[in-house]
């Protein structure tokens, strides 16, 4: 536990430092600036032999987020594309996630390789996405949105993208926070009815039996109000000084392929390789608020819009507690399928049954006892366990419908 105590107060110091010391939210001269030729299309997928294509899509609120399009690299598919899917990843996390193993083994370039016609969403924030039409992420406004904001305006407006430039209605994928986010954006009924089926792996929406200790302790430090209350916006857990916190802390004191394991639980399936690969692109910055938004739930054990306090929540909402989304309104009749696993320490069995008790639908489930929350991800052998039951459920549902 100490070793836990000296993470936590490692970023709670290092995220202090690097705002006083960089300017405010000036993090490492700002990680974000690339040059053109550094986008997620050049730097993982057309390496691999893939063809792909880079997107900007403008959401409601200014923002500028990225999409990269990609297809299969076999020829005997004559350029004919099939339905579309659309990649959702999690906190912390960008398009890159669904990359980060060989071609074999990676969801991305399996669902090209299977002939779908694979679209990959990157949020606000992250490395790839392209910042606001007025705002710098050096404003404190910048980074004033939570999970709320990325499921309402983000995946809406990349669902809304794909559907019309394919002019087919889309499959969707999420893992972790895109799942909360697919769950979001499927009530509204704008959304789902351009959405073909939805496969969530790790599904979230209920966090009140989350038990990952170095989560756990976090939330009972209230990092996320501290985090706040230092005037913090961004979450940048790239920054220099982050990283050479965690060195010295990892060096001799911990190891650090056992930081995965106290933030998502016992994953399986992956090796250490996986891991410094990981770490070469993930995590990606994201905001206080989005954090405060998350532990909000895992202490009230809610899945609702964010909580302002009681006097600002009657001014928004009219009412003294955010209203909850309501999974009834997902329709009856969208295909849902998911999958989870028993080692998960954040899409806890019990709240993916509580879950699973309020939708309407019956998705299909694939549950996996000896899977934790990166395995989906990272798992050497996820396409023989997890892809291939995923990709059999779309094909079920036929053709994607044009509409």
């Amino acid at each position: 536990m100490e070793r836990m105590l000296l993470i936590v107060f490692a970023i709670i110091i290092s995220l202090f430092i690097s705002t006083s010391a960089a300017g405010e939210f000036n993090f490492e001269a700002n990680l974000h600036r690339r040059s053109p030729d550094e986008t997620l299309c050049n730097q993982l997928i057309k390496p691999a032999g893939y063809s792909c294509t880079e997107h900007t899509v403008q959401t409601k609120d200014g923002y500028l987020v990225a999409l990269q399009r990609l297809s299969s690299r076999n020829k005997d598919l004559g350029g004919q594309r099939g339905p579309p899917v659309l990649l959702q990843h999690g906190l912390f996390m960008a398009g890159d996630a669904w990359f980060l193993g060989s071609p074999e083994q990676s969801l991305g370039f399996i669902l090209a390789d299977e002939g779908f016609d694979v679209w990959v969403g990157n949020v606000r924030g992250t490395f790839w996405s392209h910042g606001h039409i007025s705002l710098s992420e050096k404003d404190k406004e910048f980074w004033d949105w939570s999970w709320e904001e990325l499921a309402l305006f983000d995946l809406a407006e990349m669902i809304h993208h794909v559907h019309s430039v394919t002019s087919s209605k889309v499959f969707i994928v999420g893992h972790s926070q895109g799942t909360i986010m697919s769950l979001a954006a499927l009530i509204q009924p704008n959304v789902v009815e351009m959405v073909e089926a939805a496969a969530l792996l790790c599904p979230i929406s209920y966090l009140d039996h989350v038990t990952a200790p170095l989560v756990l302790r976090m939330v009972a430090l209230h990092l996320d109000q501290m985090v706040l209350a230092m005037g913090i916006h961004q979450l940048n857990f790239r920054s220099k000084i982050l990283i050479d916190l965690l060195d010295s802390i990892c060096d001799g004191h911990i190891e650090c392929a056992d930081l995965l394991t106290s933030i998502t639980g016992k994953n399986c399936c992956f090796n250490s390789s996986s891991v410094d690969f990981f770490f070469e692109f993930e995590p990606h910055p994201s905001s206080a608020k989005n954090l405060r938004h998350l532990f909000q739930m895992i202490r009230k054990g809610t899945f609702s819009h964010y909580d302002y306090g009681m006097f600002k929540n009657l001014e928004l909402y009219g009412q003294l507690n955010p209203p909850a989304f309501d999974l009834s309104l997902i329709p009856k009749t969208l295909p849902l399928w998911m999958g989870y696993g028993g080692h998960d320490s954040l899409a806890d069995v019990t709240d993916v049954e509580r879950t699973l008790k309020e939708l309407q639908a019956k998705p299909e489930l694939l549950y996996l006892e000896n899977y934790g929350h990166l395995d989906f991800l990272l798992s050497t052998q996820g396409k023989e366990d997890v892809y291939n039951n995923m990709i059999a459920f779309f094909r079920s549902l036929g053709k994607s419908s044009s509409s």
